[in-house]
């Protein structure tokens, strides 16, 4: 039994990137089967390929660069090789040197020995840089579609669908293409869009805990977070109690009532 706990907790102590790929599947399929002609699916499709990406990137940040490290290692071993050698040349023959000559010998060994450890601090560190480099740009991507998705929710507006009779609509008015019920459903889909998301952006940083890559993953978050809370704001308002009993004028035959959204989402729903 304890064995068996044991292994239960190593499955759920680390994101699995096929599950996550597996989510944003089923998720495609079920805009697709809702609204197979909407943007959004696309937008789903590119995210997807984003996640597949990531868990390559993520691999491929995590493991060791041999080939930089060995380089890397082959530098410091000159530098310190150049240096001790240029401390075998010097002339000690002449004894310690005294007042201002020490103090100038003293200062001259400082400098070196700064400029020595400043070189092979920078090495020592190529690697990091460089892996956060990498991490920094997908992460980069990731804000850039959580924006596309948050373009594509812009304008539903449920106060316009509930409203309809309070004032006609002008000639570049967004179209009131969906019911009470496929707004609510499309509102949710983003809402998901964004949330996983943010999990694909912690895949960069699960075997790569870099102070700045993590620090860029939180801000995906609250960047996600934030853009899911006005679009569930949007979701309370379609689903509010005190509705128009008019409301839906305008609502498709045969559409089925919506059901009330729980506020922590709906992902069992299609």
């Amino acid at each position: 039994m304890t064995q068996q706990n044991s292994g239960e907790q190593n499955n759920y102590d680390h994101l699995n990137p096929e599950r996550i790929l597996e989510t944003l599947t089923q998720l495609k399929n079920r805009i697709q089967e809702r609204f197979p002609d909407a943007g959004l699916v696309s937008v789903c499709e590119e995210l997807h390929r984003i996640a597949r990406d990531a868990r390559k990137t993520s691999n491929a940040i995590a493991r060791p660069m041999w080939g930089l490290r060995i380089v890397t290692y082959l530098i410091i071993l000159t530098i310190l090789g150049v240096a001790a050698l240029g401390f075998q040349l010097l002339d000690w023959t002449q004894g310690i040197p005294k007042g201002v000559e020490l103090i100038s010998v003293l200062e001259a060994a400082f400098n070196d020995l700064v400029l020595i450890g400043a070189a092979i601090l920078f090495l020592v560190t190529v690697e990091g840089r460089f892996k956060r480099r990498r991490a920094l740009t997908a992460i980069h991507r990731l804000r850039s579609i959580a924006h596309v998705i948050d373009m594509h929710q812009l304008t539903k507006d449920p106060e316009r669908l509930l409203n309809h009779t309070e004032g006609p609509d002008t000639a570049s008015s967004p179209k009131r293409q969906y019911t009470r019920f496929e707004l609510g459903r499309y509102l949710d889909y983003c809402t998901e869009m964004l949330s996983l998301a943010g999990k694909v952006g912690a895949m960069y940083v699960e075997q790569f805990p870099d102070a700045q890559a993590v620090g860029s993953v939180n801000e995906l978050e609250s960047l996600t977070s934030g853009l899911s809370r006005k679009i569930w704001q949007k979701i309370m308002v379609l689903n509010t109690d005190h509705l128009n009993p008019d409301q839906d004028a305008d609502a498709k035959p045969g559409t089925p009532a919506p059901a009330n959204i729980p506020a922590s989402g709906s992902n069992q729903s299609n």
